[in-house]
């Protein structure tokens, strides 16, 4: 919008050139160009870019706008077509309100150069889920001193025309009319997003020893199974030349039945055989699966809260051994970590206010042992004005605080759930990012305070700093075992640990350095997050159109 007018006759011929930044690299790369758009300073491009987006990442864009020269076709563009520039996080697009971020142009020294508005949408990749159940009635008998074990196995069709399995049922024992569970089934599995592919399904009697009999089989397709959304379905199973013959399907209560290709071994046996049972589909229903784009560009909001390890391990902050020691040249190990971290977060928060607290401190004036102090000594607001608001009011702590001990999580984790617990309706989820250098002295507290989070809009960051050894840790992060307290079972996974050891550059390069540990301490976020919503029946807001 507003671009600079560059042409003397008429009116710029504006071009969008986008950069891409590598994780952990400070170099440029192009990705693409729009098209060009004659004589306006107002385009409207229609040339979208399509990019992998990564909420654990830091993807840095860079949007230069160009006024591309008479019979250029995409050659190098010089100093004097250049219409300024925009730098934007990916992030920042997806969580701006609706996908919809608008960046002034800079770079034209004493000009204005107008603002590019930025726009994003994540593409459809078939996210239904179908939930269906199945029947059968008079199924053939396989089994000589009892009745048929049967079970279902469905296969998705291939391009070239081999099939895949796809999902099998479990096996309902000693009985010709089995009613198979429930089960739940991505399309995509079943059919790749194609509603006509063949979706063929094998009937099976189980055997102890592997060899299970095959009873007979049915064809279908996703749209067909569809139909039963509205009525039962019934397919005759018969043998079929094993590679996809149709069934027959019929609707109603009570409907006609058409043999197809039958069972030949039967046939011969008994001239009344009409075929090895039928099949009904008793239900089937279909749900959106949403992602976690979904969620933020309906309104969710992500409030990042800190707690820093203030304890007399860490040594003396003015010595060079203490891991809060921040030489002139590099940044604390503790400084890395919450730049990591919340530089990214921070793009899905509105407000750009973190609360941030200290344990482990005697405070000013009186010399108390804290758990939970604010950063900035404001016990009513302890919020701090973006990431810099975060790590100057450490910086400020740190002379201002002795550091002490024991090492206790659960007051702060317990702070946390309180702020999480005030809305639950999806429209907030809180990440708590909890920075250590050892041991933790409440052990049983924390775990109680954890298992209670799990039912809250949270998840837990937990970085550990320094040589110690982190056993403790690995057991609050449910990944093996799901974290229990006093017989009560967290609801869901919602911590994650990592050593801050593991992912230091050995070169010295902290830009790598931060984004290899924002890259594994945040990739659990999106699912945790999503989690949440379903087990609340949570749907993401409808943004405004």
């Amino acid at each position: 919008r507003n671009l600079l007018d560059m042409d003397t006759f008429s009116k710029s011929d504006p071009v969008v050139v986008l950069f891409m930044q590598g994780s952990g690299s400070s170099e440029w790369k192009e990705f693409g160009r729009t098209e060009v758009i004659d004589n306006t300073l107002n385009p409207d491009f229609v040339r979208k870019f399509v990019l992998d987006y990564y909420f654990e990442e830091k993807q840095n864009l860079r949007f230069d706008l160009w006024q591309e020269p008479p019979g250029s076709h995409g050659a190098v563009l010089g100093a004097q077509d250049f219409l300024g520039q925009a730098f934007v996080a990916l992030g920042e697009v997806i969580g701006s309100q609706r996908g919809r971020l608008e960046r002034p142009l800079t770079g034209v020294p004493g000009k204005r150069c107008g603002t590019i508005l930025l726009l994003a949408e994540e593409l459809s990749n078939c996210r239904d889920i179908v939930t269906m159940q199945l029947c059968a009635n008079k199924l053939d008998k396989k089994d000589f001193f009892g009745k048929s074990d049967p079970f279902l196995v469905f296969y998705r069709s291939n391009e070239d025309g081999t099939f895949t399995i796809c999902h099998k049922t479990e096996v309902v024992k000693n009985t010709l009319n089995p009613v198979w569970q429930p089960f739940t089934i991505p399309v995509r599995a079943l059919c790749n997003g194609d509603y006509d592919r063949t979706v063929k399904i094998d009937v099976y009697d189980w055997d102890r020893d592997g060899s299970h009999d095959f009873i007979g089989e049915f064809a279908t397709s996703y749209r067909e199974l569809s139909r039963a959304q509205s009525q039962f379905t019934v397919y005759e199973v018969g043998w079929g030349d094993r590679a996809g013959a149709r069934g027959a399907p019929h609707t109603g209560a009570d409907p006609p039945l058409r043999p197809q290709v039958l069972n030949p071994r039967k046939k011969c046996k008994k001239k009344k055989y009409v075929n090895s049972g039928t099949v009904t589909l008793l239900s089937f229903s279909v749900e959106s699966e949403f992602t976690f784009v979904d969620y933020i560009r309906g309104g969710t909001q992500l409030n990042f809260t800190v707690a820093i390890d203030f304890t007399a391990s860490n040594g003396m902050p003015s010595q060079p051994t203490s891991l809060h020691y921040a030489s002139p040249y590099q940044l604390s190990a503790y400084a890395l970590a919450l730049k990591a971290v919340g530089e990214i977060i921070q793009d899905y928060d509105s407000d750009k206010l973190f609360p941030a607290y200290g344990f482990g401190a005697k405070i000013p004036p009186d010399g108390k042992i804290s758990h939970q102090f604010p950063l900035n000594n404001n016990a009513d607001n302890p919020s701090c004005a973006g990431i810099e608001g975060v790590l100057e009011s450490y910086l400020q702590s740190l002379r201002t605080v002795q550091l002490y001990g024991p090492t206790n999580f659960a007051p702060v984790i317990n702070q946390v759930a309180g702020a999480a617990a005030q809305v639950t309706d999806g429209s907030q989820y809180h990440v708590l990012l909890i920075i250590t250098d050892g041991v933790i002295s409440d052990m049983l507290q924390t775990k109680e305070a954890i298992v209670t989070a799990s039912a809250l809009p949270m998840s837990i960051i937990i970085v550990g700093v320094g040589p110690a050894e982190f056993e403790a840790m690995e057991e609050l992060d449910g990944d093996e075992v799901r974290l229990s307290s006093r017989g009560r079972y967290a609801e869901r996974d919602i911590v994650q640990f990592v050593p801050f050891r593991d992912y230091v550059d050995d070169s010295g390069n902290q830009v790598l350095s931060m984004a290899r540990l924002a890259k594994d301490v945040l990739a659990e976020i999106p699912e945790q997050l999503l989690s949440y919503m379903k087990t609340r029946d949570i749907k993401p807001r409808q943004a405004d159109p």
